[in-house]
């Protein structure tokens, strides 16, 4: 059985004898040249093909046989488990004079929806997830309450995929009714306002075989009637002329309209779709067209609807846009400002909006013709989300969350300004214990970058750094608490996250300074970021580890090609490694928004540059590398981290270990059960521990 081998002495150096992978004569010529795929193969579903599931079983012997040999594996786990069980709450749901709210007691697998009766009321369970698989993989979703409280219609995940399964529960009597959805996928759940049905989003059935693998097109909009079989569904809104568009439905609070936003990529750029409820035809009009700008809907007074948009604003604003007028429907309700306007909610009369300020979140209030009504008082620098409920209501509730801050609840008066703790965790640590700074840094462009350092105080220099980024879809990288990475600081680490170009942070700008053909400036920023922080005297580079996840995933294994001499080991999770052949998968056809297209020469010739797969640096010293995917991941699919290991492995690329890690029944990372998460840090600490020098130490 292939394995591998080591002296006697574990800090030696190791001698991997990895699985032997047959390589096929698969070339493409594209644009003139000449790439060779050698792995396509690999690309098979491992569920249907039995050379790929003998692949990854061996893979999968050699990494377990190798993580065993770990000393600090057990140290980590045991103590995740310990730092993970302590009870977590999610933001609660007021419908029907009823709180809707997940809580977990713990380390279980799943979190379980609960209902109370008053605010502070005892909770009575609704849905506990926990005995659905006897694995934990199988997870609720979605859920939103009918407006009456009467009824939940909720999403069940099987084993992280995307899809969903969408059913329908008695809240008085605690019983699921008969309604059954399937294939649903990239969905909100919108009830009708008299509780008949409730809107959502589905792909057609896809053919045997091909549900995990085949690409995601001809999205449509449904309303399901309670009682009805889904074959009696609605189908409210399609574009069959465009396969690639998707829709989703909201109900505003006065229950008059679905206000349904279509989108092609992941760009947010949106086309606006009314549908009046009053009318039983429910015929739709265009109130936005183009796919052009973001539109967020933030409320509605009547046939005026408030949005949050990057029109003529590249950071953000709010406007107005009158339905019923026939020219000049839009005005400026609040113009674009420093910081970067994340979202908006019209709550208790105001307008509550989100902003970030350098990636830290402030929230302003605002009347609804704009004028400045003062801001949430917030515990300190973190980040805050929530402020949902009723229009008319005052009562809402928002979670704060910051690195050394676990999750705490608060509810808001919007009519006294006042906000107080709901529910606080009480956690195996002190959070006071922890220093949390931020300091910017020079990208090779020059652009200034900030970048966020945590560690326990009394830790010092140069120590073991985890440093972490994304880089991309608009999406930004805010603090946060993980008692996954908590277990990392205790044992003197040092975490490092940059908020490099790509994300949000700063905006349309910020994004668009890091996608299609400025994607190398992503990896500029951070590769920068780890010699700031060798420059600083934070850590070293035979100490320092660089992780990312998903787009994050595809950051690091560039980063690694480009400059493997900078990092001690990598961690590259579920990446998107095959960048001339992801949107040929499931919902890799949405990132051309981000990535560009294969088929198009310019694009083609940006994304063939830094492609992880396709520039792998024979003869280099690469870093240790443990990439981590799943078979059930319908989002990237694990093709993409199978051939990416499978060419280090062949490669010249230095004695280190090049390890991929494959976790069975769970996806992207949604869903997965408690028992599954602590397994996995246990031995991405344990292994970066290894390869950094830590000493890691049981913890009193």
């Amino acid at each position: 059985m292939p394995g591998l081998s080591q002296s006697s002495s574990h800090k030696a150096e190791v001698t991997m004898s990895y699985p032997e992978t047959r390589r096929v004569d698969q070339v493409d010529k594209l644009f003139g040249e000449k790439v060779e795929d050698p792995y396509r193969w690999l690309e098979n579903d491992v569920r249907s093909d039995p050379e790929v599931a003998a692949w990854v079983a061996a893979e999968n012997r050699v990494t377990d046989a190798y993580l065993a040999t770990l000393p600090g594996r057990a140290i980590f786990k045991e103590r995740l488990r310990t730092l993970i069980d302590y009870e977590r709450f999610g933001l609660p749901t007021k419908k029907g004079g009823h709180y809707f709210y997940t809580r977990n007691s713990g380390v279980q697998n799943q979190s379980v929806l609960y209902v109370r009766d008053s605010l502070d009321g005892p909770g009575r369970v609704l849905i506990d997830p926990n005995g659905w698989a006897a694995d934990g993989a199988t997870a609720l979703s979605e859920w939103v309450p009918s407006e009456d409280g009467r009824r939940i219609a909720y999403g069940i995940q099987d084993g992280g995929t995307d899809w969903r399964t969408l059913k329908v529960l008695d809240v008085a009597t605690g019983k699921p009714l008969e309604d059954e959805v399937k294939w649903a996928k990239f969905t909100a759940v919108a009830w009708a306002h008299n509780g008949s049905g409730f809107f959502y989003s589905r792909f057609p059935e896809p053919e045997q075989g091909a549900a995990f693998q085949a690409l995601n097109l001809n999205h449509a909009l449904y309303f399901h009637k309670i009682g009805t079989p889904q074959s009696a569904d609605i189908k409210v809104y399609s574009t069959p002329d465009k396969p690639k568009q998707s829709h989703v439905g909201q109900v505003t609070d006065d229950g008059r309209w679905l206000v349904i936003t279509t989108s092609e990529g992941t760009d947010n750029r949106y086309e606006i779709t009314l549908v009046d409820l009053t009318d039983a035809r429910m015929r739709p009009r265009t109130l936005v067209r183009g796919l052009e700008n973001s539109w967020d809907l933030a409320g509605n007074i009547g046939s005026t609807f408030y949005f949050v948009t990057d029109k003529d604003a590249s950071r953000g604003r709010i406007v107005a846009i009158d339905a019923a007028a026939s020219t000049d429907r839009l005005r400026e309700i609040v113009p674009q400002d420093a910081a970067t306007l994340q979202g908006a909610k019209i709550t208790g009369g105001k307008l509550m909006a989100s902003y970030l300020v350098d990636a830290k979140t402030e929230v302003r209030r605002y009347t609804l013709n704009g004028a400045r009504d003062g801001a949430v008082p917030l515990p300190g620098i973190g980040t805050a989300s929530g402020f949902g409920g009723d229009q008319d209501d005052p009562e809402t509730f928002f979670a704060f969350t910051s690195f050394a801050t676990p999750t705490t609840i608060y509810r808001y008066d919007v009519r006294t300004g006042q906000a107080t703790p709901w529910q606080t965790p009480k956690v195996a640590f002190n959070p006071a214990d922890y220093d949390v700074a931020q300091r910017f840094y020079g990208s090779k462009d020059g652009t200034r970058v900030p970048m966020f350092l945590v560690r326990k105080k009394g830790t010092t220099g140069p120590a073991p750094t985890l440093l972490y980024g994304y880089g991309g879809f608009n999406s930004s990288v805010l603090p946060a608490f993980s008692s996954n990475r908590l277990a990392w600081l205790e044992q003197g680490g040092v975490l490092a996250v940059a908020n490099i170009r790509g994300g949000g942070e700063y905006g349309k700008a910020w994004h668009d300074g890091g996608r299609l053909a400025n994607k190398q400036n992503v990896f500029d920023d951070f590769i920068a970021a780890a010699e700031d922080l060798i420059a600083q005297g934070d850590t070293t580079k035979d100490k320092l580890v660089i992780q990312g996840g998903s787009n994050g995933g595809l950051l690091v294994g560039a980063v690694v090609n480009q400059r493997p001499d900078l990092f001690a080991a990598a961690l590259p999770a579920v990446g998107v490694m095959d960048m001339l052949r992801f949107d040929r998968f499931t919902a890799g056809r949405y990132w051309v928004d981000d990535y560009g297209d294969p088929a198009k020469e310019a694009d083609f010739k940006a994304l063939r540059a830094y492609s992880p797969y396709h520039n792998i640096r024979k003869g280099k010293d690469y870093p240790a590398i443990l990439a981590t995917t799943a078979d059930t991941d319908d989002r990237v699919v694990p093709g993409h981290t199978f051939k990416y290991v499978a060419a280090l492995q062949v490669a010249k690329v230095g004695d280190k270990p090049h390890l991929i890690r494959i976790e069975t029944r769970a996806g992207h990372g949604s869903g997965k059960p408690t028992d599954k998460v602590i397994e996995e840090y246990a031995d991405l600490w344990a292994f970066s521990a290894r390869w950094t020098g830590m000493e890691v130490k049981p913890v009193e």
